[in-house]
C-alpha cells in the first residue's frame, strides 16, 4: 500500500532549498509513495519542473493579500467582506514597521497568517515542512499526519531566528532534517532537548544530469572577448556576500586584469549592487544574467566560479561547480571546509575583498593550480542520488515507532 506524503514549501521562485526539493521529487519512488505539494504561492521559474507524478495542491486563497501593497490588499478584502483577513494583513504592516529583524517578524506573524489560511482536510502518512519557519509551522498547525518532519537548509545560528519560538514547534516534529554533519552539530547545540530527532540528508544532486544539461549551447561573451569570465550563482541577497566579490573585482580591474563577473539569480540587493557598480564605473565588467532554468552551461564555459557567502548550509551551487570541474574560490564561512579542501580542490579565501581578489588572481595566473584542482575534483564522488534512501529509512523508522 502506498504511503501518502505531503511536502510544504513557500514557493519555487529560486534558491538552493527550491532546487533541493525539485531534485528530491525527481528521485522519489512513485511506486511506493503518493506525493502532494503545497506551495503558499504558485509563482516561480521552477514551477514547470515539478514531476508529473506530484499533485500540486491549490494555492491558499488568502495568501496573495499578504504579498500585496497594504492599501490594495485591505481595499479588496473589505470589498469582499473578509474583515478578519484585513485585520491580519494590517498586523503584517505593523510588524514590518516595528520589528527590525525580518526573520523574527515572520515568526511573530505566523499566528496571524495562520488564521487566514485553511487547514488541509486530507490525512497524510508523512508531512514534511521543507524549509524553516512557515512551512514547518504549517505542517505542525494545519496538517494531520502520522509522521511530521521539519527541514533546515542552512546554518540556523545565522538565520536571525528566535530559537525560543521554534522550540514549541520542534517539539511537535518526529524528525528534524538538515543537510550536513556540521549543521547537525549546530542544531543540537541550539536544541539539546531535540537532539535525538536531528538527522542529516545531503542535498540530492545528479552528476550525470548536470553534465548532460551543461552541454546546452550558450554564449557568455563574443568571439573577440578574451576576458577571464568569473561566475556566481544564487540569490542576490546580503548573506551571499556579493559586495565582497564586487570589491574584489574592482581591485583586480585596477590592477589591470581583463575580467568579467557574471551573476545568475535575482534578489533584493540587485539595485544596491547596480548603484555600487555605477559608482565604480564597472558597468562593462559586471553582467546580470537573471534567473536561468538551466545555469549549468554558463557555469561550464566560465573560467572561475566564486561564492563569497557570509554563511551557507550545504551549498548546492558549489557542489554543481565541483561536478563541472570548475576552479572555485569560496569565503571561509563556518561550513566552508565541508565544501572545499583548501589548495586541493579549490581555494578558501578570508571573508574580505583583498583575500578574495588575491585568490582569484592565483587562479588566473597559475595554470598548474587550475589543472590540479580539476584532476582532484574528477577523483571525487560528487553525485548524491542515493541520499533519497535516508529519507525512506527515516519514514519507515517513524512508522515503526508509531507501531511499537
Amino acid at each position: 500500500m502506498k504511503r501518502n506524503i505531503l511536502f510544504v514549501m513557500n514557493h519555487l521562485v529560486c534558491g538552493g532549498a527550491e532546487k533541493s526539493l525539485l531534485s528530491l521529487l525527481e528521485a522519489m519512488d512513485y511506486s511506493k509513495y503518493n506525493v502532494d505539494l503545497y506551495l503558499f504561492s504558485h509563482k516561480g521559474l521552477f514551477l514547470n519542473k515539478i514531476p508529473k507524478e506530484v499533485t500540486l495542491l491549490p494555492e491558499p486563497e488568502n495568501y496573495k493579500y499578504f504579498n500585496m501593497a497594504f492599501k490594495t490588499a485591505t481595499e479588496e478584502l473589505i470589498k469582499k467582506r473578509k474583515i478578519n483577513t484585513a485585520f491580519n494583513r494590517s498586523i503584517l504592516g505593523f510588524l514590518a514597521k516595528t520589528e527590525k529583524n525580518g526573520a523574527v517578524m515572520e515568526q511573530k506573524f505566523w499566528r496571524y497568517l495562520s488564521k487566514s489560511i485553511n487547514k488541509i482536510d486530507k490525512d497524510y502518512d508523512i508531512a514534511i515542512g521543507f524549509q524553516e519557519k512557515n512551512p514547518i509551522y504549517f505542517c505542525v498547525d494545519h496538517v494531520k499526519a502520522k509522521v511530521k518532519i521539519g527541514w533546515i537548509h542552512t546554518d540556523y545560528k545565522k538565520l536571525g531566528i528566535d530559537p525560543e519560538k521554534d522550540k514549541t514547534y520542534f517539539a511537535e516534529l518526529d524528525y528534524i532534517v538538515t543537510v550536513s554533519e556540521d549543521l547537525v552539530h549546530i542544531l543540537k547545540e541550539q536544541f539539546p532537548e531535540s537532539k535525538n530527532k536531528i538527522n542529516f540528508i545531503y542535498n540530492i544532486i545528479s552528476s550525470s544530469a548536470i553534465n548532460k544539461m551543461s552541454l546546452e549551447k550558450v554564449n557568455l561573451k563574443t568571439v573577440n572577448d578574451s576576458s577571464t569570465s568569473i561566475i556566481s550563482v544564487g540569490r542576490l541577497a546580503k548573506e551571499k556576500g556579493l559586495d565582497i566579490t564586487l570589491d574584489a573585482i574592482d581591485i583586480l580591474v585596477k590592477k589591470g586584469y581583463d575580467i568579467k563577473w557574471y551573476l545568475i539569480g535575482e534578489g533584493n540587493v540587485k539595485s544596491e549592487l547596480e548603484k555600487s557598480i555605477k559608482i565604480r564605473k564597472l558597468e562593462e565588467r559586471v553582467v546580470f544574467l537573471g534567473m536561468k532554468e538551466n545555469p549549468y552551461p554558463y557555469i561550464n564555459i566560465a573560467d572561475i566560479f566564486i561564492q563569497s557567502s557570509r554563511y551557507e548550509g550545504k551549498s548546492i551551487s558549489i557542489n554543481e561547480a565541483k561536478i563541472l570541474g570548475k576552479p572555485i574560490v569560496i569565503t571561509n564561512f563556518d561550513t566552508a571546509k565541508s565544501h572545499i579542501k583548501d589548495d586541493y580542490n579549490g581555494l578558501i579565501a578570508d571573508m574580505d575583498s583583498v583575500s578574495v581578489a588575491n585568490n582569484i588572481e592565483r587562479l588566473i595566473k597559475e595554470d598548474d593550480l587550475r589543472k590540479k584542482f580539476k584532476i582532484n575534483l574528477e577523483k571525487e564522488k560528487l553525485g548524491t542520488e542515493n541520499e533519497i534512501e535516508k529519507l525512506y529509512e527515516l519514514i519507515e523508522h517513524g512508522f515503526n515507532k508509531i507501531i511499537s
